[in-house]
């Protein structure tokens, strides 16, 4: 009997339980098929997925990242896509009063059918879209049809009723990620499909549809937080509301109600962004409770800290930086691109890694560009917990946009969702409008191109106007508090070709590639804040491999290594540029080395010119971080995970403290920049000079007892033939050390007086000791420039110059037997 009662008992606490909270049941987790509409053949599928996917897994089409296979892929663009699968609702999932069918990605026209009728049309990749459906529902077996029509086909329905042709017609007309019709990284592979998970949402008494932490004070004592929920109950009367254990008895109607729960926190520690201190997260559990029982509840995680962006007019322009905590943040980070063509690849493990290598790297900012997606919460939680602060475009890029009733509620519905899903993230600080499309519109030559008369070009205006200067920041400013509030319309403000771009807002230089112009044009194109700029270069010969199916035939010339280059003139750009710099290897291998080379030095440049010129300059994002596929492109990080030369370079260009040496005419300056929070003072430079071979040519030594380096400090400027004296530039370098007041090294640098190509570099003797399988001691007897470790790993340094008698540890990820490596000198022997 004992044990009878206490089953009985159980059976009652289960039932309690369920009917109390909230219920989701994972849909993903059925079995599901797929179709062509026009086929009667069901073939498995996976769910989240796309429909190029799963014709893979079928093998119907070729995968489409290998050799030339794109282009036999492009008749699935055209196509519509069926999905389905059936469930089996038990008698007590219907004993709930509330049933609901939530489907966060639908990708992008579909209609949805439970038991064959329609519940749903859904024509925006980026919305969740929620409907009630227990009407709809059946004891025992449900069918769930999706029905998807071709995105192309009904872009090109949606453009043929605009009263004239725009530019990147149809992508511009379609709500879904704008890089899958093509980029000049990535190829073409325009999706469709269920790309997140779908589930029921079971509940009875109450539901909270979102919970916004607002911060109203922040002070080293105490922070005010108010949390703002939308709650709906099902039946009026009174409620408690539990913030971490504080409770607070509400008053509800029937239908949804709008809280305020005010709640203090004690002596808060900051959420601080990378280089300043931790990232401190705060977790708080939010529960809606009646007649003591918990029916509805959140977790919410909370980072204390402010962000403002700053533009004051000044001597030169306006200025444009962030404000992070109550102090001036120099930004340096990467644009993120979408990391896969096909989303639902991305795992957690590789956004957290993509994270962490930018943080590794001493970034603090990433930008979301705007023709990608917003991302899964994992990208934003591992910035949070990294402190990368987020830069995030809503999803438009170069393009012209149109603006009629249904586009607009259709973007405004997005805008909404999205900024609710992402707004409690302490790591978002600014909210931006779109990516090139005012410079498109003013500088990009269309209304020729296309013809366009006065009034064609006046409906642009009017469109873009309604749309980022309107629609968009009006919806931020009805769900945001005015102190999160923080909208750009545009990246850039002013293009590129036009002198106020380099005296306000932010920039994209795009003179270096695109314009042709050397590299060394960074130092005179310095604006307030660099968000883009870029150059290309080849991946890591692991990932080159990659591209083929069989067995890699590794030549410029060969017809996959040319499809893997998306940019129509690319190789010739490398090329011009490379000759410039370097000498052009004919060996194909040497040639991926010299190509990563050349793009870690144009970075170089470009990072050193715009941190010399701080604080002028308050921010350098470059173009890119990562990787959609496997191509040669501007990423600092390739598809297969590997740091190119650029990333090497960049965690070394972006150290909290660098001494950066700068050649102009016959002079050469030297400048302490310090990005930590904390000030150096009674300064001391030392610069050496050294022949190849390692023997000390001239010592100068200069005290700065009275300098404070905080931020940027000019510390002296010399005639280039004082350092040089009699020695040929080609055959020197020089080593510069910035101490402190106990001859601690602060930073340090290596100059080099010529091009790579004009360096009479020697062969030299390279000594490896083993300290373990992933530990290696380095020493050379002659200098070795831009060392390449290029076993298949991840080094804690790489692309690095190795000076005589230096002795440098370096480690793998990974055990390895033998170190293999090439140096600049195999390049130019």
């Amino acid at each position: 009997m004992i044990m009878k009662k206490l089953f009985l008992f159980s059976g009652i606490s289960i039932s309690a339980l369920f009917f109390s909270q909230e219920i989701q049941r994972d849909l993903s987790l059925e079995n599901w098929n797929f179709k062509n509409s026009k086929d009667q053949q069901w073939l498995p599928a996976k769910v989240p997925g796309t429909v190029h996917q799963d014709l893979m897994n079928q093998q119907i089409i070729p995968d489409p990242y290998l050799d030339e296979n794109e282009k036999k892929v492009q008749w699935v663009e055209n196509e519509n896509w069926d999905y389905q699968t059936t469930f089996t609702v038990s008698k007590d999932e219907l004993k709930n009063n509330q049933a609901d069918l939530v489907l966060e990605g639908l990708d992008t026209f579909a209609e949805v059918f439970i038991n064959g009728k329609s519940i749903l049309k859904a024509d925006n990749m980026f919305r969740a879209w929620e409907v009630p459906v227990k009407t709809y529902l059946k004891e025992g077996q449900n069918t769930l049809q999706i029905k998807f029509k071709s995105s192309v086909e009904e872009g090109k329905k949606l453009a043929a009723k605009y009263p004239f042709e725009t530019p990147e017609s149809p992508r511009s007309f379609v709500r879904k990620a704008q890089y899958q019709f093509g980029w000049d990284w990535g190829p073409r592979l325009v999706t469709a499909g269920i790309w997140k998970k779908p589930y029921l949402k079971f509940w009875n008494q109450a539901k909270v549809d979102f919970i916004q932490v607002e911060q109203k004070t922040l002070t080293a004592n105490q922070s005010d937080l108010s949390f703002n929920m939308e709650v709906e109950v099902l039946t009026e009367g009174n409620y408690q509301v539990d913030v971490n254990g504080t409770q607070q008895q509400v008053s509800l109607h029937k239908g949804k109600n709008q809280l305020k729960i005010p709640y203090t926190v004690q002596q808060p520690k900051l959420w601080q962004p990378n280089g300043w201190g931790e990232a401190h997260l705060y977790t708080f559990k939010v529960k809606l409770i009646k007649d003591d029982k918990t029916i509805a509840q959140q977790e919410i995680t909370h980072g204390f800290r402010t962000v403002e962006l700053v533009q004051e007019k000044d001597k030169d322009g306006k200025s444009f930086y962030f404000k992070v905590n109550g102090k001036p943040l120099y930004a340096k980070g990467s644009n993120w691109i979408p990391g896969d063509s096909f989303l639902p690849r991305m795992t957690k493990e590789k956004y957290h890694q993509l994270i962490q290598d930018a943080k590794a790297a001493h970034m603090n900012m990433i930008r979301v560009w705007g023709g990608g997606a917003y991302e899964d919460e994992e990208f934003y939680k591992a910035c949070d917990e990294n402190g990368i602060l987020v830069w995030q475009d809503f999803m438009f890029a170069g393009s012209f946009y149109p603006a009629d009733e249904a586009f607009q509620h259709n973007v405004k519905e997005e805008v909404k969702y999205q900024v609710r899903r992402l707004q409690n993230h302490p790591s978002i600080a600014l909210w931006c409008g779109n990516n090139e499309i005012d410079e498109a519109i003013v500088n990009w030559g269309y209304q020729k191109v296309f013809k366009y008369t006065q009034e064609n070009s006046d409906q642009v205006w009017r469109d873009y106007r309604k749309i980022f200067e309107e629609l968009i920041p009006n919806t931020l400013n009805e769900i945001l508090p005015k102190n999160a509030n923080f909208y750009w319309p545009t990246s850039p403000s002013i293009g590129w070709g036009h002198k106020e771009s380099l005296t306000q807002g932010d920039s994209h230089y795009w003179g270096v590639w695109h314009g042709g112009f050397p590299f060394e044009i960074f130092n005179e194109k310095v604006g307030r804040f660099m968000s883009e700029y870029g150059f290309q270069g080849m991946p890591t010969l692991s990932t080159v491999k990659a591209m083929f199916s069989g067995k890699p035939e590794l030549s410029l010339s060969n017809s996959t290594i040319k499809a893997h280059q998306k940019h129509g003139r690319g190789w010739a750009v490398i090329d011009e540029y490379m000759k410039r710099d370097y000498k052009i290897p004919s060996d194909f291998v040497q040639y991926n080395y010299v190509s990563q080379l050349l793009q870690a030095r144009g970075m170089q440049i470009g990072i050193e010119a715009h941190r010399r010129n701080t604080p002028y300059n308050m921010g350098t994002l470059i173009w890119q971080l990562n990787d959609c596929w496997p191509v040669t492109s501007w990423s600092g990080v390739d598809y297969l995970g590997n740091w190119k030369a650029m990333q090497y370079q960049t965690k070394r260009s972006f150290q909290d403290q660098v001494l950066l040496a700068y050649e102009e005419g016959k002079t050469i300056s030297f400048h302490a920049v310090n990005d930590e929070l904390k000030t150096f003072s009674d300064l001391h430079l030392e610069l050496k000079l050294y022949d190849f071979k390692g023997k000390e040519l001239k010592t100068i030594h200069k005290n700065y007892p009275e300098a404070q380096l905080g931020n940027h400090l000019k510390l002296e400027t010399f005639l280039t033939k004082d350092i040089l004296g009699k020695n040929a530039a080609n055959k020197v370098f020089l080593k510069a050390v910035l101490k402190g007041p106990n001859q601690e090294i602060i930073t340090e640098g290596i100059h080099f007086f010529a091009k790579p190509k004009d360096l009479k570099l020697s062969q030299p003797k390279i000594t490896v000791r083993k300290i373990s399988d992933s530990e290696f001691e380095i020493s050379t007897d002659i200098l070795v420039k831009d060392l390449y470790l290029t076993n298949d790993a991840h080094f804690s340094d790489n692309f690095f110059n190795l000076l005589p008698g230096e002795k440098k540890i370096i480690s793998s990820d990974k055990p390895i037997q033998y170190l293999e490596w090439m140096s600049l000198w195999d390049t130019l022997k």
